[in-house]
Order: structure tokens, then C-alpha cells, then sequence
């Protein structure tokens, strides 16, 4: 019949052009130098928010406390936390003393973000004010020693153009079966949205911020306003590239995984938890209804085509996509492929179920994050 036909190839060609783009993006996405010459030494201060982060944060902070760049100061905001992850920071403090500054912070003023205040707090201390740079980065994140020092290298290595902004994409770390059958392909599907190659060109809307990892002239951020110029937002990192490069400064993107890596969530419930306070972040959030069918008719594609008549495709694209998608990660990750990526329609599911959460939310005018309503008007 005509429609199934028609809904057979809707469902098909996003996922098709999705994988032909992440092949052109993964291939034109920059790699930090193995080696660089000598540079001249500038200061950098790195700002970590953290939040009920027990489980990552003391392995995080041994990764930064390890860089081989001598000037480098790190100050952690202590957003609240009640799991035990204010004595791993304050030991962490006093083993290295002018290298670690921790602050504990327990009133979010109103009309802020948990996590954007807390940076917003970490950036205006006297080794942040004083900084070339300030480096942000979440609290499970972790770093191989030499990796600022390339970062900056890099950022630097462009005599005409050099980077104000530069944002590194990590590899996933996972582990229960949740993550690693959702996260890496839900990983990819970033990198599809973002091709590399355009985001340094001022006239290109292109623009990228990780959350992981991203260096910011510390004049080019007071420029823009910094954090406090959108203390409501939740994709922070996203949004500040976005203001910076709207501003006129130079954004960039490199790889850092497998050097940078990050175990994001642990089981399906963060993962779930997660989309909800992404998805509620969304300008048209009042459409989120509305992406629900195509999405599940997009995702779950591998399990209804058979039934419309097309076994071949659906066999086809059950492959192809963890094919494709795994060999990005791997190298990202630098492990070899799982198995359990051959159920990547589950991504479709946790999308659904977040986004249908994060519609609630917004509904009651909250972002929640980590135990935390915050109200948004």
C-alpha cells in the first residue's frame, strides 16, 4: 500500500542520511597534537561544579591534580551535596594545597541553575579573575595528563584565527547494560547534529559546547556575559558557545576521547532522568508532544518493518547503525564494540520517556536535576 511505503522510507532515510553524515563529520573532526612544541606557558583555571558526584569526582580531580601544565589552578563549587562527596573534595583540598580551592555552596539564589551558578561562582574567584583561561568541566570527567597542555596547543595554533572557545568531545565510559546498549550511539547522534569542520566559520550557525571540556578565553567570556548572561539555561555548554560565536569569537572542536572520558550515568534511571531535564530545555518545548510519533516511528523502524512488507531494510539498518555508529566510539574510546549495541531502538524508548517527563515539567514551569525543582519564571 502507498502509505505504508511512504511511512517505510520516512522512517528509513533519516536514519541513512544520519550515518552518511556522521561519516563526513567524524572525518573532518580535528585531533589535538600527539606532540606539540614548546608554547608559551599560559594560566588556566579550571571550574568544576559538583553536585552529589561520590561515585566519578575523587577519580576526576586525581586526572586534573595530574596535568602536566604548570599553571593550572582548580577551583570546585560544592553545590549541596548530601552523598558524601563534600570529605572526598576537602581531603582532595588538603593534599594540594594551592593547586585545589573548594567551595561549598548551599543557597542557589532564585533565577539560577543549579549547575550554572556554581560555575558562575567558580569564575569570578580571585584564580579565575586573574586566568588566560577558564576551563570548565563536569565532575566526572577524567583527563590524561597531557591533555591541557594539547588543548591549549591547539587553540592556539592558528596564527590568523585562533580559538576564543574550544570544546573537546570525550569518549562514554560504560558499564550496566543500559548504558552501554543507549549511550554510545546516543553519543554519536551528537556529532551528526554538529558538523566540525563549519563551527569556526563566523558566518555558519554551527556552534559547540561540551560539557566535558570546554576552554574559553577568560576576556572573550566576560564579553559575552558569561554564565550569568543566561542563568536559566540548561544546556550551558551548548548555549554559551553559541553566545560567544554570536558575539564574534572564534569557536572550535577537536577530539579528546580517548585521552578525555567520562562515565555520564549510571543505569537506566539517570539516563531516563537526564533526557528529561535536556529535553525541558528546549525552546519549542511545547512541541515535544508532537516529536513523540516520528521519533518512535524513526526509532523503532528495525522492529515494525518487517511487518510493513520490509525485511531486508529493517535487517539492513539494525546493522548498519551500530556498525557505523560503534566504529566512531570505538575510536572515541578506544574499546572495541559491544554486542549490546545492536540494541540502539532502545534510544528511541529512553528519549520517549524523558521527553514525555520533561513536558510535565515545563507544564509546572521546574527544571529537576539531582533532586532539585528550580523554578524557571
Amino acid at each position: 500500500m502507498p502509505w505504508i511505503d511512504l511511512a517505510t522510507w520516512t522512517a528509513a532515510m533519516p536514519l541513512l542520511a544520519g550515518l552518511v553524515l556522521l561519516r563526513r563529520h567524524w572525518a573532518r573532526l580535528p585531533m589535538l597534537p600527539a606532540d606539540p612544541p614548546p608554547q608559551p606557558v599560559a594560566s588556566v583555571c579550571l571550574c568544576i561544579p559538583v553536585r552529589n558526584e561520590i561515585l566519578e569526582v575523587a577519580a576526576a580531580l586525581e586526572g586534573w591534580l595530574a596535568q602536566d601544565h604548570p599553571a593550572l589552578r582548580i577551583v570546585v563549587v560544592d553545590d549541596g551535596s548530601t552523598d558524601g562527596s563534600t570529605a572526598v573534595l576537602r581531603a582532595q583540598e588538603q593534599a594540594h594545597p594551592g593547586r585545589l580551592r573548594v567551595l561549598r555552596n548551599d543557597h542557589l539564589p532564585p533565577g539560577w541553575l543549579g549547575k550554572n551558578y556554581a560555575l558562575h561562582l567558580a569564575s569570578e574567584q580571585p584564580e579565575a579573575r586573574v586566568a588566560d583561561w577558564l576551563l570548565f568541566a563536569d565532575a566526572d570527567v577524567q583527563a590524561a595528563p597531557d591533555l591541557l597542555r594539547r588543548a591549549l596547543a591547539f587553540a592556539t595554533a592558528h596564527p590568523t584565527h585562533p580559538a576564543d572557545i574550544l570544546a573537546l568531545l570525550p569518549g562514554v565510559d560504560t558499564v550496566g547494560w543500559a548504558e552501554r546498549a543507549v549511550l554510545p550511539l546516543a553519543a554519536s547522534a551528537f556529532l551528526v547534529l554538529i558538523p566540525p569542520h563549519r563551527v569556526p566559520l563566523p558566518r555558519h550557525p554551527a556552534f559547540c559546547g561540551v560539557g566535558a571540556f570546554t576552554l574559553v578565553r577568560r576576556q572573550a567570556y566576560d564579553a559575552a556575559g558569561g554564565h550569568a548572561a543566561a542563568p536559566l539555561e540548561a544546556i550551558d555548554d551548548m548555549m554559551l558557545a553559541r553566545r560567544m560565536k554570536a558575539a564574534g569569537f572564534v569557536n572550535r572542536v577537536a577530539r579528546g576521547g580517548p585521552d578525555l572520558h567520562l562515565r555520564m550515568y549510571h543505569g537506566l534511571g539517570e539516563l531516563v532522568r537526564a533526557m528529561r531535564k535536556n529535553a525541558a530545555a528546549l525552546p519549542a518545548w511545547w512541541l515535544l508532544p508532537l516529536a513523540l510519533p516520528p521519533a518512535l516511528l524513526i526509532g523503532l523502524a528495525p522492529v515494525w518493518l518487517p511487518f510493513a512488507g520490509h525485511p531486508g531494510l529493517a535487517l539492513l539498518l539494525w546493522l548498519l547503525v551500530p556498525a557505523m555508529a560503534g566504529d566512531v566510539q570505538q575510536r572515541l574510546t578506544g574499546r572495541p564494540m559491544d554486542l549490546l549495541w545492536a540494541l540502539w531502538p532502545l534510544n528511541v524508548l529512553v528519549f520517549a520517556a524523558g521527553t514525555a517527563w520533561a513536558f510535565t515539567d515545563r507544564l509546572r514551569g521546574v527544571n529537576h536535576w539531582r533532586g532539585r525543582d528550580v523554578k524557571l519564571r
